[in-house]
């Protein structure tokens, strides 16, 4: 069961805003794509089809497909194109795959940097079959989900979204596009070193989205992007791109989502994918910790989470650390924080106590045997550390607290003390003021050393939405009355199909010239109305070419063979289209 505030990224898939044009998209492209992958892809891509309920001829139901891949341990849930990254691996490593319910355009269905359907649901889901493949993706995404991102990698989301959303909106200007483009390239400039996020993102983009399986010689594929790509499946094989053994170097390696990959890499098996994301998450900020974990939080300037050892979270964005070495002596967090344990925020201490920031001292205490979180009741009362009592307290960092303890707060399951809180207290470092009484209560953290520090609050639920949170759905398309009309004549023809396949096998000739008439007909209506239209005349060629339609099938041909000449594009979609279905002109 996901979450509550993961659920408001999942939208209903709406089947019925599929236009026929939209049907005959997904089938072109799945016809290319079954084609070329039954060979070349991983072994259980084929299968993997049959698994999950994905055929060639219509767009899938999420739904249906969802209980399909129940059977793997998995569920697949409609979601609104790009949605945020931190998002996207929370909803993944509670096992559902997120699939953009969207579908790409006429113009785009080789290749669309957005997500879609396509991506989502014929690129992810076949492979999720193979148990080792499924565990590495689930691991991934609860490595992921801790990796702290930085705002330098929202304002590219942001901008990359923004700029997919343009491309695939068939009302959007040239300008918009140049614009979003220019944004773009304006925020790639920016970006001033790589974060945890993006390291994640090239570990995700070199195998689950673009890698390749078996041997450096004669790899198959498996990355989704791949699998939902035909020009790029096609290129990907062959020598002009290099193939690299896949370690945890592949991180060293940055791409472009505008452009063929230079090099792919390989994993020899599916476990193997496991070993290097581990070896990934050895060098991250939420198993680290430290100084080391701190660096990573005060340069992104986004929500995070450092961890003591007592087990008490504090989350929001880290504004300063102090430390000697490798020893964190104070930590300062800005604006709205938290206090949690376990991922559950700590009551009376959310982000509406803890508005304008929140600051502890970490480290041993001098005077001190134990740590104090150790320290049980009859051990503080020993030393007068107790509710009611005035104490002045000095850490080995040199930072000072002078004032009255309030309250002690345990552990509710350990009995470790996490929390002190003071009345008229000053807490110093040095020179250096650090919490004056006239801030109210100071609610001191308790732990001697910082033990992890990952991206995000821990409990986002009480938290409440922050930047890399943010839920967007993308606007309904609006339709012209042409567009409308040219829907009735993708949907004419695809009804004539399924009728065609219920055709018994005694139907005669004369039977079928007579059906022919009613499919000429609607062409004669294509060339009339939509002069360039290559796909809707490709669909009637493959039907017209079942039936004894001599007399204006040339017409239909000496159409797309104009229309080849005019654009090697679309020249290269009627000669792949053709081929498919065994049509030579």
């Amino acid at each position: 069961m996901l979450p509550s505030h993961l659920k408001r990224y999942i939208v209903s898939q709406d089947y019925g805003r599929y236009t026929p044009v939209d049907q005959a998209v997904w089938r072109y492209i799945m016809r290319q794509l079954v084609s070329f992958l039954s060979v070349n892809a991983h072994e259980s891509y084929r299968e993997g089809l049959k698994k999950t309920g994905i055929t060639v001829d219509r767009i899938p139901s999420i739904e249906e497909m969802g209980k399909k891949l129940s059977e793997f341990g998995w569920v697949s849930v409609p979601v609104s194109g790009f949605i945020p990254p931190a998002a996207f691996m929370e909803i993944q490593a509670f096992g559902y795959l997120p699939v953009a319910s969207d579908l790409r355009t006429v113009d785009h269905m080789m290749y669309t940097p957005a997500p879609d359907i396509v991506h989502e649901a014929a690129g992810h889901a076949p492979i999720l079959v193979e148990p080792e493949y499924a565990a590495y993706l689930k691991a991934y995404a609860q490595v992921a989900s801790k990796a702290i991102i930085s705002h330098e990698d929202m304002a590219q989301y942001e901008a990359i979204r923004s700029l997919s959303d343009l491309k695939e909106d068939p009302s959007s200007t040239p300008e918009q596009i140049r614009e979003a483009e220019q944004t773009l390239n304006d925020v790639n400039a920016a970006i001033s070193h790589v974060s945890e996020a993006a390291l994640l993102g090239r570990m995700n983009w070199w195998t689950a989205e673009y890698g390749l399986i078996g041997s450096l010689e004669k790899p198959r594929i498996y990355g989704a992007g791949l699998l939902s790509s035909i020009e790029e499946a096609r290129s990907c094989l062959g020598p002009a791109v290099q193939k690299l053994p896949l370690t945890v170097d592949c991180i060293n390696y940055s791409y472009d989502i505008t452009e063929m990959q230079p090099q792919l890499f390989v994993t020899p098996n599916f476990a193997h994918l496991t070993v290097v994301l581990e070896e990934l998450a050895d060098q991250m900020a939420f198993r680290r910790g430290g100084v080391e974990g701190l660096k990573k939080a005060h340069v992104a300037r986004t929500v995070v989470t450092a961890e003591l050892d007592s087990g008490l979270q504090i989350s929001g964005k880290l504004k300063s650390y102090d430390a000697q070495g490798e020893q964190v002596a104070y930590i300062q967090f800005e604006g709205p924080s938290q206090l949690s344990l376990h991922g559950r925020e700590i009551q009376g201490h959310g982000v509406q106590y803890h508005a304008q920031g929140y600051g502890t001292p970490v480290g041993l205490i001098e005077g001190f045997s134990k740590p104090l979180s150790t320290l049980k009741d009859d051990e503080l009362l020993k030393i007068g550390f107790k509710p009611g009592a005035k104490k002045q307290i000095r850490f080995l960092s040199g930072v000072t607290v002078d004032g009255t303890i309030r309250d002690l707060i345990r552990h509710p399951e350990t009995g470790a003390l996490i929390l002190v809180a003071w009345t008229d207290c000053r807490v110093t470092h040095g020179d250096k003021l650090l919490f004056d009484p006239a801030w109210g209560v100071f609610d001191m953290g308790v732990g001697t050393h910082v033990t992890s520090v990952f991206g995000g609050p821990a409990d986002r639920r009480a938290y409440g939405e922050t930047d890399d949170f943010v839920a967007k759905i993308i606007p309904r398309k609006e339709f012209s009355p042409l567009m409308k009309y040219k829907h009735e004549l993708y949907q004419a023809v695809r009804t004539f199909r399924e009728k065609m396949a219920t055709w018994p096998a005694s139907t005669t000739v004369t039977e079928k010239a007579v059906a022919g008439e009613s499919l000429e007909q609607i062409y004669s209506k294509v060339e009339a109305d939509l002069p360039h239209d290559w796909l809707l005349r490709l669909e009637i060629l493959e039907l017209a070419q079942q039936l004894p339609t001599d007399s204006w099938r040339p017409r239909v041909e000496n159409d797309l063979k104009n229309m080849s000449e005019a654009d090697a594009q679309v020249a290269d979609r009627i000669a792949d289209g053709v081929k498919v279905f065994g049509h030579q002109f």
